[in-house]
């Protein structure tokens, strides 16, 4: 027996001995909740990958109508490493980008900001939001003539087997039928087809040059003479592609089992034309040219299928199928979904963009604030090993955050919001001036830990924690009137307000309070003294500030928080301070139920986004009020939609929005296991008799 099978046996006969429960049937839950497509819809695309790699299909199972698809939900295939840059011939530099501030706390600062003082773009600031941008790394579909034989695709009955990793589909064009298995290897990025069809249609690979847009497929068909794609080698079974884009080079490796041909149809456009009923092919992606070595078809289906059953056997399961509320099963629809998900597409060696590795929103480019909404489940859900993985990438980056805040004129590690794997700031009239990132390492690490307290984890994050900490000390300003730390000169998470005008937003104030203290236990746990500086900041940050009637602000300086609708919109982030974070000494509970209360009633919630629902059920689980946390979960609002595949839809520019889907999982997470001082069972599902939730393997939050 496996090693991973003693693991899964192990968890299996402690979550029993914990509950007194039958243990979760993993397979079952996983199967019934397999995707099945009978059509061509755009939002329906399916997608395997391995966290840093993914490939997306329409119902053919391979990208046979990218054109198709591109306004719904993109037949991508990215990667962590697949990056491109324009030509950049008027040598513009970053510091170009930057604009001093002051925010009254007796220094000038810097900011990568988007406009210069007339509020008209920088040139260089537009030239560095766009580059690098993530690359679309090439179609692999049927040859087709053209898209006018669409409609000839009949009897399409596709799945996705979430279980074993595979993406099966059948269908019959023009009266052959077809019977296609798409599969990608959990280490490798490896695409492996499988394709039975007595029509021997030939395949496409055909390979795009990028278009630097701020939202989309990342395919420009019509820039051919801006980037080549080379044969460099050629063998009874195998080719080797070489990709020119401007300074980016890359390879693409074709291996094929059966008798076929590929030729070049045109500039970048191949065709593997096979000679029987079957073809069997690999394609591996690479940044650097690959090893003589091929990998077969069967190899991949067999590392996947593996990789797969380890992940659902390990990790966290929550099943619902004991439930007899009506919306359970499609609570855990979303649940099952969500977890294939993110390990697919927001799992890698960088972090994840907000559209993971399908299409390109921001550029393609990631957000460190979101961060926390794509991955803090995973070590919540007992898979903390891909949490993990990501976070190492912090190391890489953390000269570039020192640079910020020393330019600043602030201690430590400032860290960036909107950036890509060299760790490189993005200017931005917003995301310059968040800080709601600057923690999350913090809590992150954290949370690594406490499913893995070693050695190991205080040696590998210590360091980060302490510079983030320094930043977030000197960043505070000590008002000596009132014998107070205050927050100012930002932008809080609720992206309404503005940064000259700001003070004391409650989620920031509170993730101050909850990062600081977390840094002084780290210290503790390293056997090093506490700061008393940073206790004093501790003991003294502002309260939350509040309303006449027992309301809390959207920050101090916004008293008319609730009848100005700049305050009603966007993230109701002051529910965050007790709910993604644990309740603190500066907080009232009374006063939080009375906001949750009013936002609840009153909120524009068609000007919302998709974790904000999952936040309210975090706040609501920890103020006693399940009914509302699953009400917020399953709030019938457009920007609350998801899809078949389990993407969460937001509007026609984000078609899926992964951060959504994280904090999804992490909202159950806490309505199951709880939070530090829970003794309750199921604390966030109401106890009337038809939420009979069974879980096992789930860790409480702080």
């Amino acid at each position: 027996m496996k090693l991973y099978h003693y693991l899964s046996l192990i968890l299996v006969i402690a979550a029993c001995q914990n509950s007194a429960e039958k243990p979760i049937d993993r397979e079952a839950l996983v199967k019934r909740n397999n995707p099945h497509i009978t059509r061509f819809d755009s939002l329906a695309s399916l997608s395997v990958g391995n966290g840093d790699f993914a490939f997306t299909v329409d119902a053919t199972g391979l990208q046979t109508f990218p054109e198709r698809y591109a306004t719904g939900v993109p037949l991508g295939t990215q990667s962590s490493w697949g990056w491109h840059s324009f030509a950049n011939p008027e040598n513009l530099r970053p510091e170009e980008t930057l604009q001093e501030f002051d925010f009254g706390r007796g220094h000038k600062e810097l900011y990568a900001t988007q406009f210069n003082d007339l509020g008209r773009p920088h040139r260089a600031s537009e030239w560095y939001r766009i580059n690098p941008h993530r690359l679309h790394l090439g179609i692999i579909g049927l040859e087709v003539e053209d898209e006018s034989v669409y409609s000839d695709f009949q009897k399409i009955n596709q799945s996705l087997d979430m279980w074993e990793g595979v993406i099966n589909s059948q269908y019959t064009f023009r009266g052959n039928p077809y019977q296609v298995s798409t599969s990608v290897h959990p280490t490798q990025d490896v695409v492996a087809v499988e394709i039975h069809s007595p029509a021997r249609t030939a395949v496409k690979f055909r390979f795009p040059y990028p278009t630097g847009v701020h939202s989309d497929d990342a395919c420009d068909w019509r820039a051919n003479d801006k980037h080549t794609t080379i044969l460099s080698h050629y063998s009874e079974n195998r080719a080797i592609l070489k990709r020119v884009l401007d300074e980016t080079v890359y390879y693409v490796t074709i291996s094929w089992e059966e008798e076929a041909t590929l030729s070049e149809k045109e500039k970048n456009y191949f065709i593997l034309t096979p000679g029987q009923d079957k073809l069997a092919f690999t394609c591996h992606f690479t940044a650097e040219e690959p090893e003589a070595t091929a990998i077969t078809t069967g190899e991949v289906a067999d590392a996947s299928s593996e990789y797969w059953a380890r992940f659902w056997q390990e990790g966290a399961a929550v099943d619902f199928s004991d439930c007899t509320d009506p919306r359970a099963a499609e609570l855990e629809r979303r649940v099952v979904l969500s977890q294939y998900l993110l390990a697919i597409q927001s799992a890698g060696s960088t972090p994840p963009q907000e559209t993971g590795l399908t299409y390109n929103s921001w550029y393609g480019k990631f957000h460190l604030e979101m961060i926390w909404w794509h991955q803090a489940q995973f070590a919540m859900w007992n898979r903390a090993h891909l949490l993990d993985r990501t976070l190492s990438w912090y190391h890489t980056a953390e000269p570039v955050a020192r640079e910020i805040a020393a330019r600043q004129g602030f201690d430590g590690i400032r860290w960036m919001k909107m950036t890509d794997p060299s760790g490189t700031e993005a200017p931005s009239k917003v995301g310059s001036f968040l800080i709601w990132q600057q923690p999350h390492i913090i809590y992150l690490a954290e949370l690594i830990y406490r499913t893995n307290p070693s050695q190991e984890v205080l040696d590998k994050y210590y360091n980060l924690i302490q510079e983030s900490a320094a930043f977030m000390y000197s960043f505070a300003t000590y008002d000596e009137l009132e014998g107070r730390y205050i927050l100012k000169g930002c932008i809080p998470a609720q992206e309404t307000l503005r940064a000259a005008e700001t003070v004391n937003p409650p989620f920031e104030l509170s993730y101050w309070h909850f990062g600081m203290e977390l840094a002084q236990q780290w210290r503790e746990r390293m056997g090093e003294k506490r700061n008393l500086m940073w206790d004093e900041m501790i003991d003294k940050l502002s309260p939350l500030a509040y309303n006449s009637d027992g309301l809390y602000l959207a920050a101090e300086s916004a008293p008319d928080t609730y009848i100005d609708i700049r305050f009603t919109s966007d993230h109701m982030t002051v529910l965050g301070a007790m709910g993604i974070l644990p309740k603190c000494k500066l907080i009232r509970e009374d006063y939080m139920k009375n906001t949750l209360n009013w936002i609840w009633d009153n909120w524009n919630w068609s000007k919302t986004w998709g974790w904000d629902y999952p936040m309210t059920a975090m706040n609501a689980a920890r103020l006693g009020e399940p009914e509302k946390a699953v009400e917020a979960l399953l709030m019938e609002r457009r920007i609350n939609t998801y899809l078949e595949n389990g993407h969460n839809y937001q509007d026609s520019r984000l078609r899926l929005y992964l951060p959504g889907n994280g904090g999804l999982l992490t909202a159950v997470a806490i309505m199951c296991a709880g939070w530090d001082g829970c003794t309750e069972k199921n604390p966030g599902f109401p106890k009337d008799g038809t939420w009979n939730v069974r879980w096992e393997g789930l860790h409480p939050m702080p």
